[in-house]
């Protein structure tokens, strides 16, 4: 029962947050009906994505094997078989599915992210920047199965925001585990091995990247906070978007913190490999996590 339950992987779930952040920001988190929409659209990408896990986790139980930390995923390491492990991904899929069809447009959403990890995969994964951009656009998603799922306002800036954050985080990721490799295995090619692809984000190039995303990152995020408070739901007048409250620019220095303080962890301390586990056990990114929450809901609902 534990190797299955480590199979869901769910501390990755954490990325699912993002679902709630139209809600959030269209002010409507108030509303019980809105309330529960967002979650059902949660507990659906939840399912999908940990469906979405395990079919990865079958295919890459080899190289896992090479991987001083994959090898003891249960489907790697024997623990969980590649039978059931089948079924389950294939019983969370349709499950998924149901109940995204039960809150709006959330469906298609959800059915873009199962159709974008199809080819993510097998493909996508292993074509340098193709990989984070899609790491990004299921980012993405998620966002739109949350606004669409509690009809609440697009803001192309939102979208424009997730994607930066996203790729941000996913080249700190490609950084990180590419030094990873270079310091735990630096003879007989080990790491090319495991992830061949890793060997293209080795160089001062993916550093240039991360500050480019890293800074576009804040610049877009400033913006967002400057944007005109009322912004007209087209489906639902009486949901606009708050984003550009007046407030809303005291989040600023949570976010910056937040950027900076990833950065020096994944430059400082060799982190970044699991972004999750930074967001969940890293004290002052938690801290500065709970600030941003506090002014915004402030500010959007008081």
């Amino acid at each position: 029962m534990l190797a299955l339950f480590k199979s869901l992987r769910p501390r990755q779930w954490t990325k699912n947050v993002v679902l709630f952040a139209g809600l959030a920001f269209s002010g409507g988190a108030t509303d019980e009906n809105r309330v529960g929409a967002a979650c059902l659209a949660f507990l659906a990408f939840c399912l999908g994505s940990s469906a979405v896990y395990l079919v990865n986790d079958i295919l890459d139980r080899e190289r896992d094997r090479l991987h001083p930390l994959k090898r003891h995923r249960p489907i790697a390491s024997g623990a969980f078989g590649v039978g059931p492990a089948w079924g389950l991904a294939l019983f969370l899929a349709l499950v998924s599915l149901a109940i995204a069809a039960q809150v709006g447009q959330a469906r298609w959403a959800l059915g873009g992210y199962f159709l974008l990890q199809a080819l993510y995969t097998p493909w996508l994964k292993h074509v340098v920047l193709l990989d984070v951009f899609s790491i990004a656009a299921g980012f993405s998603l998620r966002v739109l199965g949350g606004v669409w799922a509690v009809g609440a306002p697009l803001s192309p800036w939102l979208v424009a925001c997730t994607v930066q954050l996203a790729l941000f985080l996913a080249l700190c990721k490609r950084r990180a585990e590419a030094a990873s490799y270079a310091e735990t295995e630096p003879q007989a090619g080990a790491a090319t091995a495991q992830r061949p692809i890793l060997a293209e984000y080795a160089g001062q190039g993916t550093d240039m990247m991360v500050g480019v995303m890293a800074a576009s990152t804040l610049v877009t995020y400033t913006l967002y906070t400057l944007l005109p408070a009322k912004v007209l739901s087209a489906g639902n007048p009486d949901l606009i978007s708050r984003a550009g409250e007046p407030g809303m620019v005291f989040t600023l220095p949570f976010v910056f913190y937040g950027v900076l303080r990833y950065l020096h962890l994944v430059y400082g301390h060799g982190k970044g490999e699991r972004p999750e586990r930074i967001a969940t056990m890293d004290l002052p990114m938690m801290l500065a996590g709970a600030g941003f929450v506090m002014v915004a809901a402030i500010v959007i609902y008081f």
